[in-house]
């Protein structure tokens, strides 16, 4: 789930910090149990009210999404995706320990679900077990029955830039973006890490082809600025930072422009 509506195309906006040795191994192949029809009343049951939550989750109402979450559980202790909802609830209410029962339980219930692997590998990943995460999101990308591939290998690639293994971080954008054409977020950070890495026309080519597909938003724009005031276009560079000013007064970025902090 994760990757699924991003305000801001750096990072989601989810963190925390939990301790503790091995969870569960991601299982053999399967498809996403969320996709398959539910059988038998419970089973159907607890499906509705985890896309219920899955709904009050992206709205941000927490509390309901919690609560139907819950509800699914208790109504079908077997159906994986509630448990792996629940986890991704807790997890947006920064409580780690009930968000790691959660996704255990759920990855014990449905070891080879890419979904659900995605999403453990994600909260593995914010709790500073990176190593253990890549192992998910393999996993999750290479079944051949996940239709979305593109979500892990952007996360991993996020997860590698938090360990600052860059190069590992740009295959796994590269991959996501080869799958999904339309990925802004790894094609952001295609963009920033060939910023980083001093090619100038790519990190250029990288974000017009975000701002075709999305609206600039702060970070984008702040990139924009600088891409474009080394490479010496001065008349793009202002047009950037007219817009940065305009539309983005107060952020980091705009903070970081008034200040000539360019890097």
């Amino acid at each position: 789930m994760v990757i699924r509506a991003i305000p801001a195309i750096l990072s989601v906006l989810i963190a925390g910090c939990a301790g503790g040795g091995a969870g569960p191994a991601p299982g053999s192949a399967s498809a996403p149990v969320s996709e398959q029809v539910a059988a038998g009343v419970a089973e159907k049951s607890a499906k509705t009210h985890t896309e219920l939550a899955g709904l009050y989750l992206q709205a941000g109402n927490l509390a309901i999404a919690r609560e139907e979450a819950l509800l699914a559980t208790l109504i079908d202790q077997g159906y994986a995706p509630g448990f792996d909802l629940l986890g991704l609830v807790h997890m947006a209410l920064n409580d780690m320990a009930a968000a790691r029962t959660a996704f255990e339980r759920a990855v014990q219930l449905a070891p080879g679900d890419p979904q659900i692997a995605n999403d453990y590998g994600w909260f593995l990943c914010q709790n500073g077990r990176e190593q253990e995460a890549f192992k998910f999101f393999e996993a999750a990308a290479r079944n051949p029955l996940y239709k979305t591939p593109t979500k892990p290998y952007t996360n991993a690639g996020l997860c590698y830039l938090r360990i600052k293994d860059d190069k590992a971080a740009e295959e796994n954008f590269r991959r996501a973006a080869m799958i999904d054409g339309t990925n802004v977020q790894a094609i952001y950070h295609l963009s920033s890490l060939a910023y980083k890495q001093g090619d100038l026309a790519g990190a250029r080519k990288y974000l017009g082809e975000v701002h075709r597909m999305m609206d600039p938003n702060a970070e984008s724009l702040w990139l924009a600025v600088r891409i474009e005031r080394k490479l010496g276009d001065r008349q793009a560079e202002a047009s950037y930072a007219s817009q940065l000013r305009r539309r983005f007064a107060g952020t980091p970025q705009h903070q970081a422009l008034m200040q000539g902090s360019y890097e």
